[in-house]
């Protein structure tokens, strides 16, 4: 018990007389532990508000849709194809009959015309799913209104998240297909999943050049629908049948019986829970892009505890030598120095969990396409045991090797902490003789510590290629993404340019620190501070470019290779990244360069 307290006082003394190396220590590991946690915290989330808009709207059980010419495979799209019998590749309403009176079925609604169409708000282009509705309230799937009334002759009525995406209001006028219409109302619906996910499942039918914008759901009474679906602009006209069962609990069974035995052309169902999941795929996505950055920003965590550990041992070289001088073991020296990290590792664990679980609610809200609060984000038991577990990785492995050195050192040699004698390769001293001083400095501090190299050059890679990842993920979506997804791609964004920006910061600190004695001498021969610190610079901007490469490489390879981003782009972040780099390292190599010679020399010598 006694060297348990001992132990923890040692511990504790050291993160209080350096409490800012502490912090950062907390914070690097912090991020990860955030980000991991909000991943793991949005699963099912979005169930309760679709529930209660169910309920609200007396939602569907089976939603049947065929599209036109048949082409009713499910998907987030389709193409045109010309012909059919009702015009141009319209589809026939009179497939859908049947169902109405299938076993098992208690009341329907439709079958509505659904035509596709380029919408014009303003100086917004983007294209609109138009479903035909009556006047009337229908008995199955009743949109709620949320503002303003229901379709009229010229009036149509927006999907709530829709208007919400294009800051449309009731009053406003817009284009569809070429006719002016006023917004008369916004509504939400059980029947398709909110914007920006109405085609998914049930599938849209994006021809005449619409594939490029991400339709959302309006409605328009049914002489509108059809005279906009006869614009240039638009397709030929779907049809969707809304199905209530006798047993809801029945709805995939029924689906699956149907489409198991179905032609290719017949009509497709879906089921309500698989619109469920529809509507949780903003959510879904946003989470994947959390836990994939969260182990990216885990790898930057690990690179970052093994420079800041390193520059810790190398200052806490003459504490060790004295706790082995007044009895300590080098097991009990070990100790010490690996239980002050995990215990700013748990710290961060725990910041991290709070983090997490206090901004999870600004993700997993269910926009205005949804009713009411989602259920309070998860935070089991396991979540906090694999954040946790996480958290403690990082600090063990980036702390075990160090400590195990350090507590090997002889007593003397770690009383003396002499300086440590530079590596010299004839190659590299012959090469670099003629170079001007600031290179000079910087190519033997770069060849110096290869490891510490190599991590830099880790370091920004881990960076770059998440960079290059959300860059191809834009790319690829488009204006499918979602701007829940998008807040997900900027959090990681973010978080890794911080880490980056802190890693270099801690690299340059951690040589600045380990060539001060160097240093000292080149400055007492006649070398300038400036010249210093351009040197600790350049050290950095050949990992650092080496980095950026790499990582672009290793992007593009996450993200399964069919997509590059844009060359501007990547060339960017081949030039920006090394100055970058560049610019955080001299600021701790300029505080280092600004400490008197004959005090660093003294030092030394002492």
């Amino acid at each position: 018990m006694g060297k348990v307290l001992l132990v923890c006082r040692l511990a504790v003394k050291d993160i209080r007389h350096r409490p800012a190396q502490a912090l950062l220590l907390l914070l690097v590991i912090a991020a990860g532990a955030t980000t991991l946690t909000l991943g793991l915290a949005l699963q099912g989330t979005t169930s309760d508000p679709y529930a209660r808009t169910r309920a609200a709207t007396n939602g569907p059980d089976v939603v049947a849709t065929v599209l036109p010419n048949g082409s009713n495979a499910p998907g987030p799209a389709t193409s045109a194809r010309p012909g059919g019998p009702n015009g141009p590749g319209a589809a026939d309403a009179g497939e859908l009959v049947p169902l109405e009176h299938a076993s098992g079925v208690a009341a329907h609604s439709g079958p509505f015309p659904v035509t596709w169409t380029l919408l014009r708000a303003g100086h917004t282009t983007g294209s609109a799913e138009v479903e035909g509705r009556s006047t009337a309230s229908s008995s199955v799937d009743r949109p709620k209104l949320m503002q303003g009334t229901w379709v009229r002759t010229g009036g149509v009525v927006f999907e709530a998240a829709f208007a919400n995406a294009l800051g449309l209001h009731v009053g406003d006028r817009l284009s569809l297909g070429g006719s002016s219409f006023e917004v008369t109302g916004t509504a939400v619906t059980a029947a398709i999943p909110d914007y920006p996910d109405v085609c998914s499942p049930l599938g849209c039918f994006l021809a005449n050049g619409l594939g490029s914008y991400n339709p959302g759901l309006v409605w328009a009474t049914d002489a509108d629908a059809g005279h906009i679906a006869h614009a240039a602009t638009s397709t030929p006209l779907a049809y969707f049948l809304n199905l209530k069962l006798n047993d809801p609990g029945e709805a995939n069974a029924f689906v699956g019986r149907y489409n198991a035995s179905a032609s290719p052309t017949a009509p497709f169902l879906f089921s309500w829970p698989s619109i469920r999941d529809g509507d949780a795929q903003v959510i879904a996505k946003a989470r994947l892009v959390l836990i994939t950055g969260s182990w990216l920003l885990a790898l930057l965590a690990l690179a970052s505890v093994v420079v800041l550990v390193g520059g810790r041992m190398a200052e806490q070289t003459r504490r060790v030598g004295l706790l082995k001088a007044v009895g300590g073991t080098p097991r009990l020296v070990a100790v010490v120095l690996l239980f002050e990290h995990v215990l700013v590792a748990l710290c961060a664990a725990g910041v991290g969990l709070a983090a997490g679980w206090l901004t999870a609610p600004l993700l997993d809200q269910p926009g205005a396409g949804l009713i009411g609060a989602p259920s309070p984000p998860s935070l089991t038991g396991s979540t906090a045991g694999l954040v946790v577990a996480l958290a403690l990785a990082v600090a063990i492995v980036a702390t075990f090797g160090p400590a195990i050195r350090a507590a090997r050192q002889s007593t003397v040699a770690a009383l003396e902490d002499a300086a440590r004698a530079p590596r010299r390769r004839a190659s590299v001293v012959r090469l670099s003789a003629h170079l001007p001083a600031p290179l000079l400095i910087g190519a033997r501090l770069a060849v110096r510590r290869p490891r510490r190299l190599l991590l830099s050059a880790f370091s920004v890679a881990v960076t770059a290629s998440g960079l290059v990842a959300v860059l191809i993920l834009h790319a690829r979506a488009g204006a499918f993404l979602g701007s829940r997804v998008a807040q997900a791609t900027t959090i990681i964004s973010v978080a890794l340019v911080i880490l980056a920006a802190v890693n270099a910061v801690f690299i340059a600190w951690a040589t600045a620190l380990d060539a001060r004695h160097s240093a000292a001498l080149a400055r007492a021969l006649g070398a300038t501070p400036a010249q210093i610190t351009t040197g600790l610079s350049v050290a950095q901007l050949f990992p650092a470019l080496a980095g950026a490469l790499l990582g672009i490489a290793a992007g593009i390879g996450i993200t399964g290779g069919t997509t590059i981003p844009p060359p501007p782009w990547l060339a960017v972040i081949v030039v920006v990244t090394p100055l970058a780099v560049a610019v955080l390292t001299a600021i701790p190599a300029r505080i280092g360069a600004r400490r008197p010679v004959a005090e660093v020399l003294q030092a030394e010598a002492a």
